[in-house]
């Protein structure tokens, strides 16, 4: 089977770098979980997007100019 017949939920793996599904490595060193594989592959740009939104959020940003 290949990774992308793994059905959802989608996870990404930090240890391996790679999808997987519910059988994978441990929770603690996965990202997710994502609807779609495509998504699940994006996990790290995902994760880039929300940090820098969250960096420029002033709601978040505690730092004083």
């Amino acid at each position: 089977m290949s990774d992308e017949q793994l059905g959802p939920p989608y996870w990404w793996c930090l240890d391996h770098a790679r999808v997987e599904g519910n059988d994978g490595c441990p929770n603690t060193v996965r990202l997710g979980p994502y609807d779609t594989y495509e998504d699940a592959a994006a996990a790290l740009e995902h994760a880039r997007e929300r940090t820098e939104a969250w960096d420029h959020d002033p709601k978040w940003n505690d730092v004083e100019d």
